[in-house]
């Protein structure tokens, strides 16, 4: 069991059949927010793991980004996110007395923080997805990744979008507009197809995206894509994408760069919607979040040329600048519970 957790709670309730997992790592900088994901994992164990997994990465997400928030998840085991369970988990999210925030992830939306909120009181996302706001922020990092090994904008440049859900599908849009050739893959039958034909992309099988030839490979659905049977097969030299957790595990990033490929950490990729919930919460809206959701371009470029300088990973340098922010000062955001 990993030991560097403030707070893992599990619950199974009888009578709702509610079977869930939260998981809070890292509370400093302020309380510890992340999505509620509903998957039907094979049990409870590999349901504790997503969930430590994905909550720290939200540490390092939220801390690398300057943000007033920690990190934190949970993970509901079950086919779908029926009105009773979330009601259930709202309650589970309100026995932990605001330490952590609920969101959007996989298999939830606007509907089911609506119904979490009925129970608990400080719950985001109920009006909306900001899932464009984080294909925005990654958007933003791949214009700067493209810079910093080319010298160019993603104009004429190839990107795959591994994914194109709830952000995936943004991403996209933002790229054809850019100019880039785009090719997009998804797991859910016709969906790459619909929107390649909807922006002007190329849909391509998803069993083979990741070995196809490209400039950018941008995963952006669930996380361990890059891992040790698919590494050597990457035909690409830049990975950047907002899934979370894209490496399997962080050694990979040193096979990456031996292989001449630049890895822009997902937790700095992906803090463009987290970056919109901590202004929301201190009281600002979209309009006022745009301008640093945007700077996740100037952070990838600075932490790129970091490392170039340090002869270190990106990953590396992007770890220690989590590490650093955990260590200052900061105005910790408060909620009442």
């Amino acid at each position: 069991m990993r030991t560097d957790f403030e707070q893992v709670v599990t619950r199974h309730d009888p009578v709702t059949g509610l079977d869930a997992v939260i998981a809070v790592h890292d509370t400093t900088r302020g309380p510890a927010i992340g999505g509620v994901r509903v998957l039907p994992y094979r049990d409870r164990a590999a349901a504790l793991d997503d969930a430590m997994r994905l909550a720290r990465a939200m540490t390092r997400k939220t801390a690398a980004a300057g943000l007033r928030l920690g990190g934190g998840k949970s993970v509901v085991i079950a086919e779908a996110a029926t009105p009773e369970l979330m009601r259930a988990h709202g309650r589970f999210i309100r026995s932990l007395e605001g330490r952590y925030i609920p969101g959007i992830d996989v298999g939830t939306g606007a509907a089911e923080m609506r119904q979490i909120a009925a129970e608990a009181t400080v719950v985001t996302c109920q009006e909306g997805d900001p899932s464009w706001l984080t294909a925005l922020g990654a958007f933003c990092g791949i214009e700067a990744a493209v810079a910093h090994v080319h010298g160019t904008s993603p104009a004429g440049r190839t990107v795959i979008v591994q994914g194109v859900g709830h952000v995936g599908h943004h991403l996209a849009r933002m790229l054809v507009k850019a100019g880039a050739k785009v090719l997009v893959s998804d797991v859910a039958p016709g969906r790459a197809d619909a929107l390649a034909g909807e922006i002007g992309a190329t849909a391509i099988d998803p069993v083979t995206a990741l070995a196809r030839e490209c400039d950018v490979l941008a995963p952006c659905a669930l996380g361990g894509v890059v891992d040790d049977a698919t590494v050597d097969g990457l035909r690409c030299g830049i990975v950047a994408g907002p899934a979370n957790n894209v490496l399997a595990h962080d050694d990979l990033a040193d096979v990456l760069a031996g292989r001449g490929v630049t890895f822009v950490p997902d937790f700095i990729m992906s803090a463009g919607g987290i970056t919109f919930l901590d202004e929301q919460l201190a009281g600002g809206d979209e309009e006022s979040a745009i301008p640093r959701v945007r700077a996740i371009g100037p952070r990838v470029a600075g932490l790129l040329a970091d490392a170039a300088v340090r002869g270190v990973t990106p990953l590396e340098a992007a770890e220690d600048l989590a590490a650093a922010n955990l260590k200052s000062d900061v105005h910790r955001t408060t909620i009442e519970a």
